[in-house]
């Protein structure tokens, strides 16, 4: 059998698939912890007071710096894609990138001011080197098989997860019931064990993911007979200039935030300078999309818009819906009623040890089925492995046991984020086969139910926090509330979060799609410091009109964007040209 076909790779399989693919499950199952586990944490941190060990900031002050964050965490990966493809092949991608978060958990693990933003840099840095390039290498892998491709995105989307299941339900209670450091520092330990056993394995890989090498004159994108529109001069100036204002806004809004005014490079433009900043940054994207989508045929740029519409969409999405890590946090840490006891307590004891043992038995038992078929070749990355399982273990273990010292038991308030992970492995396989079923809706369709199924979730919390007054700053609001939310989020997410890039894949030119994914990824990115912006004012509103006005606002833009996705259903279907 020749070594340049991927079929080298089902020589050992585990559960039908390449050995392979179960090492990358766990390197992104770790980075998934620390990410998530991390985040968790941080708005946390950021807002709890002095005495608390915090840094006791305002509300509008930690999301300013959240939404910028998670903002630059999307945007980098279109560095880390660019670098991977043309300079250090994917498999270099993912080392260096963690590397750089490792050491950026370990940074924000010392808790000082330099230290914090020291290590979110290079967690932004690394994730955009990581992100993108482990599911290349996926792709890579089963090019030779594509039948089999949906079956293993779905495992490496269950590692994804995982991950963030065990990281926010272990990394949160550490930090918040034993010291912040030890939460951030249980992120990068963890990020530090995927690094060494993907780095340990990496031959498993055969030659895929190594330094790049000069396009093929017989690949897909050379064989593309479409209309090519390569940027000319002034457009990479606008691009240039754009980026530059929308890379100095994202850094500069929140300083000035933070800092009350006095840091603020845009003070030239006057008193609104970082709105002005930002629009001229947009409305040059604007002008540059349009007159590119001009330039190309007819069926192509119909296409082009139609991808648009949707990334359109979901930056109004994501600003929602990544309400959880800030808003929403704070809602369960300061509104919410989360001490239980008697009956109540025993309950969330029993369904917490469940919703632990039981995720942790199963990936433990796919471990054991990797370890099996590779432990003769890669027995150091199977024992580093084994090591980080049995900590994990040990920590869940202690932490079940920690639970049953005390008659009242209080919940974590990062523990409500999990519910995101934990809905979704359970709700997955439901909405795959609808969607391959002959009641499968249309893209708008799917997109509108998304932003009503967000819009209910919002409605919940909405609903929940009528009685709270203005300007309040604690109430006892049920958990119930809390836990509707995430159950209709994360039904919206099935419906918006992997039907998006579908549709970027099958309606854009091969030799294009980097570009639009690009594209697709600044959307998220815009969306995600949307996120933040919206969570900046939530005390300006909390105060003038209750929190619970706040959540109302945020559950009509949801159901106004879900109206819009089903209005122009035959507009877009029209310029999708029969693509489902």
């Amino acid at each position: 059998m020749s070594e340049n076909t991927t079929d080298q790779f089902f020589k050992s399989t585990v559960l039908g698939h390449p050995s392979g693919l179960f090492v990358l499950f766990f390197t992104e199952m770790w980075e998934r912890f620390s990410y998530y586990g991390m985040r968790a944490l941080l708005v946390l941190f950021l807002t709890a007071s002095i005495l608390d060990e915090g840094w006791g900031w305002p509300r509008e002050h930690a999301m300013a710096l959240f939404g910028s964050y998670v903002g630059l965490v999307y945007l980098s990966t279109m560095m880390g894609g660019y670098f991977a493809d043309k300079v250090i092949g994917f498999r270099w991608a993912v080392v260096v990138g963690a590397l750089l978060m490792t050491l950026g958990h370990a940074s924000m693990a010392i808790e000082t001011q330099w230290s914090i933003y020291l290590g979110l840099g290079l967690l932004v840095i690394g994730n955009g080197f990581f992100k993108p390039n482990m599911t290349s290498i996926v792709s890579e892998m089963y090019k030779d098989r594509p039948e089999k491709k949906d079956g293993a995105y779905t495992i490496f989307y269950m590692g994804v997860n995982a991950g963030a299941f065990l990281g926010i339900l272990l990394c949160g209670y550490l930090g918040e019931r034993v010291g912040w450091s030890l939460g951030f520092g249980l992120a990068g330990i963890f990020m530090l064990f995927g690094l060494i056993q993907f780095w340990l394995a990496q031959n498993i890989f055969g030659n895929i993911g190594l330094k790049p090498k000069k396009e093929d004159k017989n690949s897909i994108e050379a064989l593309d007979t479409d209309k090519r529109v390569p940027f000319s001069t002034w457009q990479l100036v606008m691009i240039v200039l754009m980026v530059g204002l929308g890379l100095m806004w994202v850094l500069n809004a929140p300083a000035t935030t933070i800092s009350n005014g006095e840091i603020n490079v845009f003070s030239f433009l006057g008193p609104n300078g970082n709105n002005i900043a930002i629009l001229t940054a947009l409305g040059l994207f604007l002008i540059l999309l349009i007159y590119r989508f001009t330039q190309y045929s007819k069926i192509t740029r119909e296409k082009l818009i139609a991808v648009t519409f949707f990334a359109i969409l979901s930056v109004f999405f994501w600003a929602i819906f990544e309400q959880s890590p800030g808003t929403l946090t704070i809602f369960a840490n300061d509104y919410t009623d989360r001490t239980l006891d008697g009956t109540s307590a025993t309950i969330f004891r029993i369904v917490n040890a469940c919703m632990t043992i039981i995720p942790l038995a199963i990936i433990t038992w796919v471990l054991f089925l990797l370890f099996k078929q590779t432990f003769g070749t890669y027995k150091w990355a199977n024992l580093i492995l084994s090591l980080s399982f049995l900590i994990v273990w040990g920590i869940a273990i202690w932490m079940l046991l920690d639970q049953l010292k005390d008659e009242e038991l209080e919940i974590p308030a990062s523990w409500f984020s999990v519910l995101n992970s934990l809905f979704i492995i359970t709700l997955a396989p439901l909405f795959s086969k609808w969607w391959e079923s002959k009641y499968n809706p249309s893209a708008n369709a799917k997109y509108g139910i998304g932003m009503f199924l967000l819009a209910l979730g919002m409605a919940c919390v909405a609903f929940g926090a009528m009685g709270i007054e203005p300007g309040a700053k604690t109430a006892s609001v049920s958990v119930i509330w809390l836990i509707l939310v995430y159950l209709f989020h994360t039904m919206g997410e099935l419906c918006i979060s992997p039907v998006g890039l579908s549709y970027v894949s099958k309606l854009v030119p091969a030799r294009m799609i980097a570009f639009m994914f690009g594209v697709w990824y600044l959307a998220i990115a815009i969306g995600m410091k949307g996120a933040g912006v919206f969570g900046e004012n939530v005390d300006k509103i909390a105060n003038e009109n209750g929190i619970s006005y706040f959540f109302w606002i945020l559950t009509i833009i949801s159901a106004i964007a879900g109206v819009v996705s089903i209005l122009f259903q035959p507009i877009i279907k029209k310029l999708m040209h029969g693509v489902r």
